[in-house]
């Protein structure tokens, strides 16, 4: 493929991105900044064109450097750009990584049973926990700043951290099951990311497919640790990656905030400092910059925001309070909230791994596994059939 060819590639997926997603966030921003009228498009955004939209340019940029060579079968290539079951809701699936699996693949009876428990798995994620948390946030983030206690600014950042995090890998879970179902092997989404110590680890462990992506497409394009600022570099990719989020200001910021704290941290590094501080000092210290922008992340404007944030570290006190911490924190959000922390440790992979490692196709073992997928279902069954709170968070992406 000549120079000339990918970058009209690439230039035709970005131009369909920018006018379906970002075209009204540009007009907006011009009327605010210039003063001018200009009306919006209202476009209604073709759902999960964000994740799509990368695919795409993954495949012309890999075919462009020769990581792979051209799928010449349209069929074949319309079953990668069409994967239906991370179409939608990630993980970000390169063209690079199932090339192989889409010309030859096999599925084996344990093959498909292990993709089942992990989309139960993922579905007990989504249905269980992001959505008991789902609600309680919407219930708080629907508050006018002024009506907003600081304990119950905390419990909404909380909980949202929670959801967003049980939701989306509670995707990935379901994608990679049912990817598996049929064949194909994704590479893992996520891997703990609440137990970091750093900002810089949290970006290794969350959305990995998408920080890898940026990493290998932009970050080292842009001259990486070798070429130019470093720094500028990072920032870039941070400012992207929010706007890969949403076409909101917050979203910029949002970015700019983690963008920020890897650049200080980077600077740390460099200092080569040795000061012994206790890792509970840095896990704090990183949950606390993830909640502030995790709240820049979920809040309607940046301006609710930032007065979020003013009541949610005591700056600002409202006036207006209507209800109590414990109007929105039951006993059965409380004991999500428990099993929400519990499952954000290792533990849960520790006594995974263990039950595989103990001869994985042995009787118990079997047992055991699908005992407790069939748990997870019912409860979901439960869930489906008496709740109606399911929101899909993802129409923004």
């Amino acid at each position: 493929m000549s120079k000339v060819l990918m970058l009209l590639g690439v230039g035709a997926n970005c131009a369909l991105l920018f006018y379906f997603k970002y075209f009204d966030f540009f007009i907006t921003s011009v009327n605010w900044a210039a003063g001018t009228e200009f009306p919006l498009r209202e476009i209604i955004l073709p759902i999960g064109i964000s994740f799509f939209t990368f695919q795409g340019l993954s495949y012309i940029i890999d075919v462009y450097l020769q990581r792979v060579s051209v799928q010449k079968n349209i069929i074949n290539f319309a079953l990668f750009k069409s994967l239906f079951p991370q179409l939608i809701a990630g993980p970000i699936v390169r063209y690079a990584d199932v090339h192989d699996q889409i010309e030859k693949r096999e599925v084996t009876v344990d093959s498909f049973a292990y993709g089942v428990r992990r989309f139960v798995l993922g579905l007990g994620k989504k249905l269980i926990i992001a959505n008991t948390l789902g609600q309680v946030t919407d219930n708080i983030f629907m508050l006018p700043n002024d009506q907003i206690s600081l304990s119950i600014a905390w419990l909404g950042a909380i909980c949202y951290a929670f959801q967003i995090y049980y939701d989306f890998s509670g995707y990935s879970d379901m994608a990679i099951g049912l990817a598996q179902m049929f064949g194909f092997k994704f590479k893992e989404n996520f891997n703990f990311p609440y137990i970091s110590r750093s900002i810089t680890e949290f970006w290794r462990r969350w959305h990995i497919s998408l920080s890898s992506w940026f990493r290998d497409y932009l970050y080292i394009p842009l001259g990486g640790n070798r070429k130019g600022n470093v720094y500028i570099n990072l920032l870039v990719v941070f400012i992207v990656t929010g706007l890969w989020h949403g076409a909101a200001w917050n979203f910029v910021v949002w970015g700019l905030w983690h963008g920020t704290f890897i650049i200080i941290e980077r600077l740390f590094r460099n200092f080569n400092l040795n000061i012994k501080i206790p890792n509970i000092i840095f896990w704090l210290y990183s949950m606390i910059v993830v909640l502030v922008g995790w709240v820049l992340f979920r809040s309607p404007s940046l301006e609710y925001a930032i007065n979020y944030l003013k009541t949610m570290f005591g700056v600002d006190r409202s006036d207006h309070i209507g209800f109590t911490v414990w109007y929105f924190a039951d006993s059965m959000v409380l004991t999500t909230l428990v099993l929400a922390c519990i499952c954000t440790i290792p533990i849960t992979k520790y006594i995974r791994d263990k039950v595989g490692d103990y001869n994985a196709h042995s009787s118990l073992s079997l047992l055991i596994q699908n005992m407790y997928a069939l748990f997870v279902l019912i409860v979901c069954m439960m869930f489906l059939a008496t709740l109606t709170y399911n929101p899909f968070i993802y129409f923004r992406f």
